[in-house]
């Protein structure tokens, strides 16, 4: 029998080596290698600085932690995200403030952002689902026309004068808006390098910061950077230096710095990201081209005029079917061989946010979305007969 993982990772020949030369330089935690790894995300995103980071979690709560969001104030999320996008608001003392998505593509609706601003409203996470960017321009618009209800607590807040606008881009790297890395739309934007995603460090994430030049790129880096060592004014490679071990710490920070071991798996994959995206790019044109003689199928949306996806899942609806229905389908073609999964569980349907009050009758759209979606695999490698096998498993189980 044909099998088809869901999404192995895309580990190139050269990582072997590039790790082995780290375990054999006697230097493995955060050093040069995470630096360059930096440097080569940001020539890539054109972001104007980005720290990598153990994951995209902690890169979006310290972000929040520096914009000073706290007990009071709320953070504008969607509802159907991973629980990540919501958690780091929580453990911020903040409210996740949940919105509705489009239909089209599974990223949060403006209408829906513009009817939940309010006084209170500090940040808004937008989730680049499956690779698909937001539309960053409708936003940024919404958001400047609330600029007066915008409330400062603090200097950073104070020159941004509005909402922060950060993406929730785990998803997303590589994908474009406007002709440009959707990263230049945002405040700032989150990487993940989870095993799962399109460039893995086994365990990592990226912040990359895009704020307006009034802000000092530089500083706020430094900050992050310490904010990621406990608050600590140097780190261990800068305390080996001849009698530099003396350091001081200056907030009581996180513990969640990329070391070089994670980092030099990521250099490798920087170096043909592209080509990865070109033969994901395949794999979803090879499966929209089947599935559109069915008139069953709602396929995804992954690129249009204004957007193109960074083809990270294919996020497939059946139409006129429930979760029951859904659910048996994805049984009979697990029985076949082929590993699929659905993406995501919306948030009002977890017990800890149904606990704090928030219901799924709130999200129309989510909950449709949910209850006929179906990932189908998506990796690096995979072959023409597995592809098929996808497909054909896909239909007989509906059948």
């Amino acid at each position: 029998m044909i099998k088809v993982p869901f999404s192995p990772p895309y580990l190139h020949p050269e990582v072997l080596d590039a790790v082995r030369e780290v375990l054999e330089s006697g230097w493995i935690t955060t050093g040069k290698k995470t630096k360059e790894l930096e440097e080569k995300l940001r020539e890539y995103t054109c972001a104007k600085k980005v720290l990598c980071l153990n994951s995209a979690t902690a890169g979006m709560e310290l972000m929040l932690r520096w914009w000073g969001v706290g007990p009071g104030d709320e953070v504008i999320i969607p509802a159907y995200t991973y629980c990540a996008t919501a958690n780091v608001v929580m453990h911020c003392g903040a409210k996740p403030v949940m919105a509705d998505i489009r239909p089209g593509d599974f990223t949060i609706s403006p209408e829906e952002i513009e009817k939940k601003i309010t006084p209170r409203t500090k940040a808004i996470i937008t989730v680049d689902l499956g690779g698909m960017p937001c539309d960053y321009r409708e936003i940024m618009e919404i958001l400047k026309a609330k600029k007066h209800l915008f409330q400062p607590r603090n200097e950073n807040q104070e020159n941004l004068g509005r909402i922060l606008l950060m993406a929730d881009a785990a998803h997303s790297l590589g994908a474009v808006y406007l002709g440009k890395p959707a990263v230049f739309y945002t405040d700032v934007s989150v990487y993940s390098f989870h095993a799962v995603k399109n460039l893995t460090t086994a365990e990592g994430g990226a912040i990359a910061l895009n704020l307006p030049d009034n802000f000092s790129h530089e500083e706020i880096y430094r900050f992050l950077y310490a904010f990621s060592l406990h608050g600590q004014s140097k780190d261990a490679l800068a305390k080996l230096q001849l009698n530099a071990w003396e350091y001081d710490v200056t907030e009581a920070g996180f513990k969640c710095n990329m070391p070089d071991l994670l980092a030099a798996i990521g250099l490798i994959g920087i170096k043909d990201y592209e080509k990865v995206l070109a033969e994901r790019k395949k794999v979803f044109d090879f499966y929209t081209a089947f599935l559109s003689q069915y008139k069953e199928m709602e396929l995804p949306v992954y690129e249009n005029n204004e957007k193109i996806s960074s083809y990270h899942l294919y996020l497939l609806r059946i139409k006129g079917i429930r979760r029951a229905e859904r659910d048996r389908i994805i049984e009979n073609i697990s029985l076949r061989g082929i590993a699929v999964n659905v993406h995501y569980k919306p948030l009002p349907l977890l017990s800890f946010y149904q606990n704090e009050g928030y219901s799924m009758a709130d999200y129309p759209v989510s909950a449709d979305c949910f209850e006929r979606e179906i990932t189908l695999p998506v990796f690096y490698g995979i072959t023409g007969e597995q592809m098929k096998k996808v497909v054909d498993s896909l239909i007989l189980s509906i059948s």
